[in-house]
């Protein structure tokens, strides 16, 4: 297999801004997020889609996407999140994820146009994961 980013940074060879690093998977902010706070959950093991994920391995890591779901709105003030997963078209990192972005109403996200709001440095997405980690408890 060639080398997967997500699993670089499962495995802290590959520097990302985490929000939670637990049995079940591993949460950081999206580099390209949506709206800041946008989260990306992973399994530990690399798999490329959701049929590829053990039963067995579902309701930790579900739980972990609904932990995650309900932190980044009580973190950052938002109303509500949008949970999201592709499989195969439009995966862009060939290792399922799930995304958790922050929304409010108003916010501007219409169907599946998604701008992107950058960071404005590494210390302000630091801060957004530190929220939301802290949020996880």
């Amino acid at each position: 297999m060639a080398s997967c980013v997500f699993c670089d940074i499962v495995a802290g060879s590959v520097p990302a801004f985490k929000v939670v690093d637990s049995p079940d998977g591993v949460g950081f902010l999206d580099t390209r997020p949506v709206f800041k706070g946008h989260v990306l959950l992973v399994p530990r093991a690399h798999v490329v889609t959701l049929p590829e994920l053990p039963v067995s391995d579902l309701p930790g890591f579900f739980g972990l996407v609904q932990r995650v779901s309900a932190a980044v709105p009580a973190a950052l003030g938002a109303q509500g999140t949008f949970v999201a997963n592709n499989n195969i078209v439009s995966q862009s990192v060939a290792h399922l994820h799930f995304h958790v972005v922050p929304r409010t109403k108003g916010d501007g996200l219409r169907g599946f146009f998604w701008p992107r709001h950058k960071y404005e440095s590494d210390e302000e997405a630091a801060s957004f994961a530190s929220r939301i980690a802290k949020e996880l408890g």
